[in-house]
């Protein structure tokens, strides 16, 4: 099968890429920067310079492929209704990448008690809505004709195919070496569902067989507090307790998005529906066990 994956030099994007071209699918890769033409190459991609803006690319690459997978941003309507008109009346598969934080509270780090599901998903916040509201035009163009779906990850761990590092770990990773202290955002007991990238890579390449039309899924397979995560890097490091930060500075650190979702919100989330319907069976160690043992090699 010929694959258009957008976000090819990224790290979800890349993890996918490579996986699919390990299991034997043709590769065609969307990046925004000439050098990583070489660089996506190297794991067997086809790279093709571009950005999510290139409304006329993406309709031919689209229209070109068995199948897209946009792995670059969640929150770009320009290339999502680009890929909608490209594929209308086509029956290809379009999964779109979406992210959890669709839940988040921004709750500056307190903890709750509140887990979403699937079929039961609240009104987003106001800094979400775009966002939603992109979710929905995907799993809107299952009434059109494309075998549309929506991936709903998670805090990814784990390290990626092209850049080894993910989005929200990492952070406080950096800032605990910089400072000599872990910090998570206001006491950390704000909790998020997490998955390993591994244990996503393989849910794509079901999806790409199996899903149905319309079909949303939470990729998650555990989940932790910040207070715990922060805890086992600061073990990792060999540095003392994980300190509290208050949100407004924890801005200053990581801006307003990170520190408000990213690392201080609560993303509690049930997937049930890639277990029951595409066989998925998450098996990758659990993030606490995964940072004590691999974050830092």
């Amino acid at each position: 099968m010929k694959v258009f994956v957008t976000g090819a030099a990224g790290f979800i994007g890349s993890s996918i890429a490579a996986g699919l071209v390990k299991a034997g699918h043709e590769v065609v890769g969307l990046v925004r920067k000439p050098e990583q033409l070489e660089e996506v190459k190297q794991i067997g991609v086809t790279g093709v310079l571009g950005t999510l803006n290139d409304r006329e690319l993406l309709i031919a690459q689209a229209r070109a492929a068995d199948a897209v997978i946009n792995a670059a941003s969640s929150d770009n309507r320009t290339a999502v209704e680009a890929f909608i008109e490209a594929l209308a009346g086509s029956g290809t598969v379009f999964l779109h990448t979406s992210g959890s934080s669709i839940v988040g509270d921004a709750s500056g780090g307190k903890g709750t008690d509140k887990i979403y599901y699937e079929d039961n998903l609240p009104e987003p916040t106001a800094d979400k809505a775009a966002r939603v509201a992109i979710d929905r035009l995907v799993l809107d163009a299952a009434s059109k004709g494309v075998r549309s779906a929506v991936l709903c990850n998670t805090l990814i761990y784990g390290h990626g195919a092209l850049p080894r590092d993910s989005v929200q770990l990492p952070r406080l990773l950096r800032q605990a070496r910089k400072s000599g202290i872990v910090r998570h955002v206001g006491p950390g007991r704000n909790i998020w569902s997490n998955v390993h990238i591994d244990d996503v890579v393989d849910l794509y390449l079901l999806a790409l067989d199996k899903t149905e039309a319309g079909a949303f899924y939470f990729v998650e397979s555990g989940e932790a507090a910040f207070r715990d995560m922060s805890a086992a890097i600061a073990k990792a490091l060999g540095l003392g307790a994980p300190q509290d930060w208050p949100l407004d500075q924890a801005k200053e650190e990581w801006g307003y998005e990170m520190a408000s979702y990213g690392l201080g919100s609560n993303s509690r989330v049930r997937g049930e529906r890639a277990r029951k319907q595409l066989g998925w069976q998450p098996h990758r160690p659990p993030v606490l066990q995964w940072i004590a043992n691999d974050m830092l090699r």
